[in-house]
């Protein structure tokens, strides 16, 4: 029932006053239409779908008896299983012509996992490893060029260890020398896959990042463990007794 909620409530905000017309109070609940809706943006509803979901809602807030039962929860989660199945199988038909046209690329090398690797800039410093801590700059775009992430224009480089963040990621740093830039396209699979990321990344999606490798960090060495003391030795061999003088 949850999802439910979140569905019919992205077109709860559907009047037409304009925001000079609104007061501060319903400013506030527009924005949080808004809010609702982008998370579930990614579902693609059309005009019809919207409209009985606009139906469920304003019914509900009039206290009118529902039309359908809660067995329909089950129901739509399965609906949202196969619009996402949907719009993946799209995301990825639509991404094919792109990806070939990356791997062209002057200097374009294509990773065993179908990243495409793009050098921008040579860097000389070392290259990290999967288990470095790493500081980059970072530009986010769909294939069209719309931005969806970037560290440059928040103007905050951003620091992570290399093993925990995308494969994509994982896999292109670690070919990127210290002071040095790449473009990295990301193929779904080695993005966020088909579940994608929340509302902001649909699934199915092809993602391009242009990387700076700023720095390794390094990591702060755990403290070693104290010596154990020495084991004491063995007592000395006692004395032999002296003889007795004659």
């Amino acid at each position: 029932m949850k999802k439910l909620l979140l569905a019919v409530f992205a077109c709860f905000i559907a009047g037409s006053a304009t925001a000079a017309d609104l007061t501060e109070d319903q400013k506030t609940l527009y924005f949080l239409g808004k809010a609702v809706s982008s998370k579930i943006k990614q579902f693609e509803f059309t005009a019809d779908e919207a409209k009985y979901i606009q139906l469920g809602f304003s019914e509900s807030l009039a206290g009118k008896p529902s039309q359908v039962d809660d067995t329909y929860g089950m129901k739509l989660n399965e609906y949202l299983a196969k619009k996402q199945e949907t719009i993946v199988a799209k995301q990825k038909q639509a991404a094919k012509p792109f990806l070939e046209k990356m791997g062209k690329e002057t200097g374009a090398e294509t990773l065993p996992s179908g990243v495409v690797y793009i050098p921008v800039k040579e860097g000389t410093g070392v290259m990290p490893k999967a288990s470095d801590m790493v500081k980059v700059h970072y530009h986010g775009t769909f294939p069209d060029g719309k931005v969806f992430d970037s560290s440059v224009e928040r103007g905050t480089p951003a620091e992570f260890p290399l093993a925990g963040v995308i494969p994509c990621w994982t896999e292109g740093v670690q070919k990127i020398k210290v002071g040095g830039k790449a473009k990295l396209v990301c193929p779904s699979d080695t993005a966020y896959g088909d579940q994608g990321a929340g509302g902001a990344i649909p699934g199915g999606a092809t993602l391009v990042f242009e990387v700076e490798l700023l720095e390794i960090v390094k990591q702060p060495e755990e403290p070693k463990a104290a010596a154990k003391p020495a084991k004491p030795s063995k007592p000395a061999a006692k004395p032999a007794k002296a003889e007795p003088k004659k």
